[in-house]
């Protein structure tokens, strides 16, 4: 699963960007931590990617 580039921030409704990274041979796990931050209000959002349930997708 591959996070979203954006989010629409939980408490302005503006435009929130990831800024977590991660390496081309590791790429994000299920569990793993997710930070993003508001272009408008600029609080910070950290998001666990969320496990993949059977039968999603």
């Amino acid at each position: 699963m591959e996070p979203d580039a954006t989010i629409t921030c939980i408490d302005c409704g503006g435009v929130a960007h990831l800024l977590s990274t991660w390496p081309d041979d590791d790429p994000p796990q299920p569990g793993d931590i997710m930070v993003y931050r508001c272009a408008d209000c600029l609080d910070r959002w950290d998001l666990e990617l969320p496990v993949d349930e059977p039968g999603d997708g």
